[in-house]
């Protein structure tokens, strides 16, 4: 659990910041809210202490027991700007302390605990160049932006300057949190979901993978610091890399194009594939009353990556049976080359929000992470993996 504050400004985007608050709130986070004077005509105080359950901090002299900018630094683990105004930017690279968000962006600076500023404008404040020059400043100081997205903007223009995604401002924001600095130079390679098999080219086979665990994988990943790129049969956006691909075999070969630190096979690859694909749809009037599919094997995806692994590379498998999941687990462990193996039980993995796991690593010591979310399952496996 970490204690947010959150800084709006006057923005006509400042409405969607009550998504950003829900979001931390759903997960667990403390949420406090402080304003401009000014913002108040885009978002009501009230719902604003409705959502964060705290008090919705504007006016730089209300009288309270404590001095509101300098205990609002101490409470907060990270302070999020979003939206932030062209005003608010240059107040804060000038070192202004005019009203309350600005002097507690004045005294977080000092701090030196994170802060993420999420700009949102017209593009032509976007562009000027004295605007640039402040942001520049300020990321020379260690803010960290997320840049404006391109679009339709309130204004009636189209142009760079919409407010980022809430989802990825609500990741980054948890990236300053939660990463080690060790990570920023690693990268981490998450495989995920179940591959498809083409019988022709609208048809397929494939097995009941959500790539939930996968995505949670990807997710922590990327907040403890690391450079993160997924390569998912699932279609999802996010706001790091990811590569789509369908079968084994397309898998197989974005995977010799990677270079990583870590690998963590968390896809379900089909161990067979259609021999006999159709380039084109196979009609039922072309059919009398069966057809029949020849399936031959599909290559070993994690075997053939760890062939040839490097010696400051790790490799992290998933092995998945309904009978003696540890001796199988043990098994694969060896024959595969891996420095971990995650054991999931049938019963328990498939088609569920929670799971419970086995870690085997290569010297045979045995990890049992009890049953949890498989947000919090991928949280741990990462925490024993990257360790």
């Amino acid at each position: 659990m970490k204690n947010i504050l959150i800084g709006i400004t006057s923005s006509i985007s400042a409405y969607k910041i009550f998504e950003l608050i829900r979001q931390y709130k759903k997960e667990g986070h403390n949420v406090k809210v402080v304003l401009t004077p000014n913002a108040k005509h885009f978002v009501s105080e009230i719902v604003l202490q409705t959502l964060s359950e705290n008090i919705a901090y504007c006016e730089q002299f209300e009288k309270r027991d404590n001095v509101e900018h300098i205990s609002l630094v101490d409470w907060a683990d990270c302070f999020v700007l979003a939206p932030a105004s062209a005003n608010t930017i240059s107040a804060c690279a000038l070192g202004l302390a005019n009203n309350l968000l600005t002097s507690v962006f004045c005294a977080f600076l000092g701090s030196k605990k994170p802060i993420l500023i999420a700009p949102a404008m017209n593009c032509d404040m976007w562009n000027n160049p004295i605007i640039q020059e402040n942001i520049q400043k300020l990321k020379s100081l260690g803010v960290e932006f997320i840049d404006p997205e391109s679009g339709f903007l309130a204004c009636g223009t189209v142009g760079v300057g919409r407010l980022a995604k809430i989802e990825d401002i609500f990741e980054k924001s948890l990236r300053l949190v939660y990463q080690n600095k060790k990570n920023n130079d690693k990268k981490i390679i998450v495989t995920l979901g179940g591959t498809k098999e083409k019988i022709d080219n609208v048809r397929y086979i494939t097995n009941s993978s959500s790539g939930n665990m996968g995505k949670a994988l990807c997710k922590w990943a990327y907040r403890f610091g690391f450079d993160v790129c997924a390569i998912s049969t699932v279609e999802y956006s996010a706001i790091y890399k990811i590569i789509n691909v369908q079968s084994a075999n397309e898998m197989l070969e974005e995977l010799k194009k990677q270079d990583f630190d870590c690998l963590i096979m968390a896809s379900a690859v089909a161990d067979f594939r259609v021999q006999n694909q159709s380039d084109t749809k196979i009609s039922k009037e072309e059919i009398e009353n069966e057809f029949n599919l020849k399936l031959i094997k599909n290559p070993d995806v994690v075997s053939e990556i760890s062939k040839n692994k490097k010696e400051n590379q790790t490799i992290v498998g998933f092995c998945l049976a309904d009978k003696d999941l540890i001796e199988t687990a043990k098994r694969k462990l060896e024959n595969k080359n891996l420095d971990y193996i995650v054991a999931n039980d049938v019963k328990i993995a498939l088609n569920t929000t929670s799971n419970a796991v086995t870690i085997i690593d290569k010297n045979g010591k045995i990890i049992d992470i009890e049953l949890d979310v498989k947000d919090e399952i991928a949280k741990k496996i990462l925490e024993v993996v990257c360790d």
